[in-house]
């Protein structure tokens, strides 16, 4: 049986990790642009060190990263080589209003985005389009402190009509906001968000928790503009997703695991259920941080949840009871302690490929509504052999293996599943470390952590795999 007919197999990439050009086509300045390369970046990410410009003294590997803006006609037409049926990529937010607060968008930006869903057409490839992929302009960081305010409600949304408009032709599939839990673990990065002078542990929770609600706002608003604008439109939620294990059936393991999996499903349970749940609203309420509401807010939620619900999956999570003295994970954003049956890759991140399959069929369980993985793969160091060619077999094994648990979750447990994007199918700069190091992709762009490199593309052992994998709705892997 396998995958349906029409699923859709392609790849992921976002703006900020991959178009670089950050200067040009009179694009503003964003969050994800002054996110620096080296020791600073958590600190910056997270919100505790305010960075609202470039400064000489940091490198900001988003200002070229692999200059898709100059290369897009040759990514694509890569990506149809390979047999794409859809591409995810986002929209960087000042490339259209440049400062946020714009009443007129930059044609210049518009432009450049009209001719690359032009080209997708050209291919037969279908955009999946991220509208906000974590850009904040700094113009409006400054303005009203970014998603602290309500006031951001009104400038995404005047982002989202001119989108839905403008693209008409060409989109139909609409994410809103990516990795919509990352606010509360890196919120600089995922909502502009920096901490003042002052503000304690609760307060930090308190901002986090008022700016995701602005964002949940914003976005059942953007889903209801999206059907009026075209009843052809489909809009999904998108998060980063992984079981969270429990370390042990201790039961206080097994109870710290189940609120880390609600914590994890709090946004997706308010996106598409509409409203939020009975174990949030007593938690943020007991903390004294439940976030401040207007009347129509209740009505707003309920009317408008998501269409379909995408995520991404990397790797599940271990977790244990507070005071445990169990080894921390590396790598992640995420707090996990390390699970002993499971390897990891160069970065640390454990390598669970069932736990696809455990992810998919906890989802769907709990919102019966399509869903799309949206990112997955695995970040490694690449690295050309004499004739330059990349034989990266540990790529083509790990998302095998991941395809495999994927097809038995369709096939075996009645998941519906709409898609499969490949994350970073083209060489981009990684959003946890700043680093290029860390590859992802089918093809390779020589570009280096130095800044050095010609940014030519070449493929990888895996295109000609995955090319395989694709034609063969699954079936050959």
């Amino acid at each position: 049986m396998g995958f349906p007919n029409g699923f859709m197999w392609g790849g992921a990439t976002a703006a900020n990790q991959c178009e670089g050009g950050i200067f040009e086509g009179g694009r503003g300045l964003a969050n994800v642009d002054v996110c620096p390369a080296g020791a600073d970046r958590s600190a910056v990410i997270t919100g505790h060190k305010k960075m609202l410009a470039m400064d000489d003294a940091h490198t900001y590997p988003a200002a070229e990263a692999v200059d898709q803006y100059h290369h897009f006609r040759e990514d694509l037409r890569l990506f149809a080589e390979m047999g794409f049926q859809v591409y995810r990529l986002s929209i960087a937010w000042t490339r259209i209003f440049p400062n946020g607060d714009e009443e007129q968008p930059n044609e210049e930006g518009l432009r450049f985005y009209e001719q690359m869903f032009q080209e997708c057409k050209k291919y037969g490839i279908r955009p999946l389009v991220t509208i906000c992929h974590f850009d904040c302009p700094i113009g409006l960081i400054q303005k009203c402190g970014g998603w602290r305010s309500r006031e951001m409600i009104g400038y995404y949304l005047r982002l989202c009509k001119v989108l839905f408009e403008r693209y008409r032709e060409y989109v139909t599939h609409w994410l809103t906001f990516n990795e919509i839990n990352m606010i509360l673990h890196a919120p600089f990065l995922g909502a502009g968000i920096v901490f003042e002078e002052g503000e304690d542990e609760k307060e930090e929770e308190r901002v986090k928790y008022q700016a995701a609600h602005h964002e949940l706002i914003a976005s059942a608003l953007a889903v209801k503009m999206a059907h009026e604008i075209n009843p052809a439109n489909q809009v999904g939620c998108m998060f980063a997703a992984g079981s969270a294990y429990p370390y042990s059936c201790r039961p206080q393991d097994v109870w710290e695991a189940l609120k880390t999996g609600q914590e994890n499903y709090f946004f997706v349970d308010v996106q598409a259920r509409g409203a939020y749940p009975s174990y949030a609203v007593r938690r943020l309420k007991a903390k004294g941080i439940y976030p401040h509401m207007e009347p129509e807010d209740a009505q707003i939620l309920r009317q408008s949840p998501v269409d379909f619900i995408a995520f991404s999956y990397y790797n599940s999570r271990c977790i244990a009871a507070p005071g445990s003295t169990q080894e921390e994970a590396e790598g992640n954003l995420f707090r996990s302690v390390k699970n002993p049956y499971l390897d990891c890759s160069d970065w640390g991140w454990p390598i669970d490929p069932l736990g696809i399959r455990i992810t998919l069929n906890e989802v769907y369980d709990r919102y019966q509504k399509p869903l799309f993985i949206v990112e997955n793969g695995l970040g490694a160091r690449d690295q050309p052999d004499a004739q330059g060619q990349i034989e990266d077999d540990y790529r083509i094994a790990y998302l095998r293996e991941h395809i495999r648990a994927m097809k038995a979750a369709v096939e075996e447990d009645g998941v519906d599943l709409m898609g499969y994007t490949a994350w970073g199918c083209v060489d981009l700069v990684s959003a946890s470390t700043g680093e290029m190091k860390k590859r992802y992709g089918f093809i390779y762009v020589d570009k280096h952590d130095d800044g050095s490199g010609t940014l030519a593309r070449s493929r990888k052992k895996s295109f000609g795999w995955y090319q395989k994998v694709i034609a063969s709705n699954g079936e050959v892997l």
